[in-house]
């Protein structure tokens, strides 16, 4: 027994000095690059004629919410945008109708198709927004009800038997309304900014930019743009949510040029050089709508609705939407939200 033991140690001191060869970790391949002409077509780049037939049978939805004092257009400029009685105005107001004394939430929604493809759009108007002596606050109902808008996405999608298409009520765009004073903001309009801005796509317009000279309106916008930078309000698009340097380009020239937008709404339309245009009539001529050098509502269109309208539909759920639930999530101690539906099964059951 006794002479067994150095050998033992002297394999076991062996077995040390050789470690066991392990097996070599899995290198994934690199990609070799192929010409298509050697194999024939295969057909990817048929994804996005794919995607397009999908879209045109399914539709999308858009929810663009407008704020701002009375009497400055807000629901002028939605017809304007897209060519239809889409505003709450247009759909049920009449003129005896007063301010409302708080802040009221109202959305219309409405089908527009344009080349087959069809796009719910609800229009969420907040009358009653910097209306009152005392504005104090009143911005919250407007973050409460985007806030809802994510709880009730959140609910759905946290459900076992969750619907195959959850209905998207989430507030994509608010167009902020800007008095075209000439001089700054007023503190409601940073209040208001500072505090939406985390939970909602802002997009900042100068209202009525006809009412100033060209000198006014170009020093108007500076002076609006410094105060946002001043105050650390972030507006869409956000430097932070860049992609690449091709967004970034394109991005800083609408941050550094084009915003806030200054606007002119009308759905009326005049005859002028043999054309009917969009346009408001004044003593001194019609002011064109859609003509650049009149004012910026045709960079607007295309920025919300022909460059950047997806954009602002990803930023809102992978963004603005995320936030929220990642923070629901975490208030709940990582348990999904109880739906009302939940809690009356639970309490039925003896």
């Amino acid at each position: 027994m006794s002479k067994g033991l150095p050998e033992t140690r002297t394999d076991a001191a062996m077995s040390e000095l050789v470690p066991e060869p392990r097996p070599k970790p899995a290198v994934p391949m690199k990609p070799v690059s192929i010409n298509p002409n050697l194999l024939g077509y295969i057909g990817i780049d048929t994804i996005i004629e794919q995607m397009r037939k999908k879209t045109m049978k399914t539709g999308f939805d858009f929810n663009i919410m407008v704020v701002g004092q009375s009497g400055l257009g807000k629901s002028t400029l939605v017809n304007t945008l897209f060519k239809s009685q889409v505003s709450r105005k247009a759909s049920s107001w009449n003129r005896e109708e007063k301010i409302p004394k708080t802040v009221e939430i109202k959305a219309i929604g409405h089908v527009i198709e344009e080349g087959g493809v069809k796009m719910k759009l609800t229009v969420i108007d907040t009358p009653g927004f910097g209306d009152q002596i005392n504005n104090e606050n009143c911005w919250e109902p407007i973050e409460k009800y985007i806030n809802e808008q994510y709880e009730k996405f959140l609910k759905e999608e946290v459900n076992i038997a969750r619907k195959k298409r959850i209905p998207d009520t989430r507030v994509h765009c608010c167009l902020y309304f800007i008095s075209p004073t000439g001089h700054s903001l007023r503190p409601l309009d940073l209040e208001f900014m500072k505090h939406l801005s985390k939970v909602v796509n802002i997009i900042p317009v100068i209202a009525k930019a006809d009412t100033m000279t060209l000198e006014e309106k170009s020093e108007f916008k500076q002076r609006v743009r410094k105060e946002l930078e001043v105050n650390g309000i972030e507006f869409y698009p956000q430097k932070e949510f860049d992609e690449d340097l091709e967004d970034k380009t394109e991005n800083d020239k609408i941050r550094q040029e084009s915003m806030p937008f200054a606007v002119v709404g009308s759905d009326k339309e005049y005859q002028v050089n043999g054309k009917r245009v969009l346009g408001r009539k004044t003593p001194w001529g019609i002011i064109e709508v859609e003509n650049l050098n009149h004012c910026e509502f045709a960079l607007l269109r295309d920025f919300v609705i022909r460059t950047h309208l997806q954009d602002l539909k990803e930023v809102t759920h992978n963004i603005h939407y995320e936030t929220y639930r990642a923070k629901r999530l975490n208030d709940n101690g990582g348990l999904p939200p109880v739906s009302v539906d939940t809690e009356e099964s639970h309490d039925s059951n003896p």
